[in-house]
């Protein structure tokens, strides 16, 4: 038996005495409430137009993208651009603002009287184009995937360099997905100079609880002669705690 009731419009609640509706046929047995909300505004304690909240959230999930998209013509078509990088191999346009909001190592440098501010121009010559294309693309919002991942440890370096803290959190997390035998020593190595814990607790578990070290014997002889001695303890520290567990 399938009961309806019928529809409630307008209906404030404010308690859990609210939630109550009042249904004519008793119910002795097992069943099941489905509720249907239309609509769902809020209104400030103190009074005031109720407003729903989804139209809230929808005007944001329809804005966001088109922000995003408009921050890429910024960059991709040169609109009003006002500062020139020089890179290693080349030059690109972008936006003095939108650096400054993203990192506060850019913000320092064109707030201050120092070259870059005087004369428009910023010089990365440690960085590629491309490399550095892909770091505006992200700092704009509008990176690919495919260019992320290739550029992520170029990336890494301009994160750390230029303080953009989600940015090495987004390299950490990529470089922990694809360890494998032929990049675990390079990651280990990357993970303990840009002081990445996850990832390095990434590294020691592929090379020491699932044995992998083994593997790569020759590679991690040659790895211990340059490390740095506080990595190659804590591996070794790794290494002795996984023995005593057998």
């Amino acid at each position: 038996m399938a009961l309806t009731h019928p529809g409630i419009k307008d209906k404030q609640l404010k308690g859990k005495d609210d939630f109550v509706w009042q249904v004519e046929t008793p119910l002795t047995d097992k069943f099941i409430i489905e509720v249907e909300f239309t609509d769902l505004k809020t209104a400030p304690p103190n009074g005031g137009e109720p407003h729903s909240i989804w139209t809230k959230n929808f005007t944001q999930r329809e804005s966001s993208p088109t922000v995003l998209t408009s921050f890429g013509r910024m960059l991709s078509e040169s609109i009003h651009t006002d500062i020139t990088i020089n890179t290693s191999d080349g030059s690109i346009q972008a936006h003095r603002a939108v650096l400054s909001i993203r990192s506060p190592v850019f913000c320092r440098m064109f707030s201050h009287d120092l070259k870059e501010k005087e004369l428009s121009t910023l010089d990365i010559s440690d960085i590629s184009l491309e490399a550095c294309k892909a770091l505006l693309n992200y700092i704009y919002g509008d990176i690919q995937h495919e260019d992320f991942l290739t550029h992520r440890l170029a990336l890494l370096y301009a994160a750390e360099k230029y303080d953009i803290a989600d940015l090495k959190d987004a390299c950490q997390e990529s470089l922990t997905e694809d360890i494998d035998a032929s990049n675990v020593l390079e990651r280990l190595q990357v993970a303990f100079f840009y002081q990445m814990p996850k990832l390095k607790t990434s590294c020691k578990q592929y090379l020491v609880k699932f044995g992998k070290v083994f593997d790569i014997q020759d590679d991690f002889n040659s790895f211990l002669q340059c490390a740095d001695k506080e990595l190659i303890s804590e591996i070794f520290h790794e290494i002795i705690c996984a023995w005593k567990g057998f």
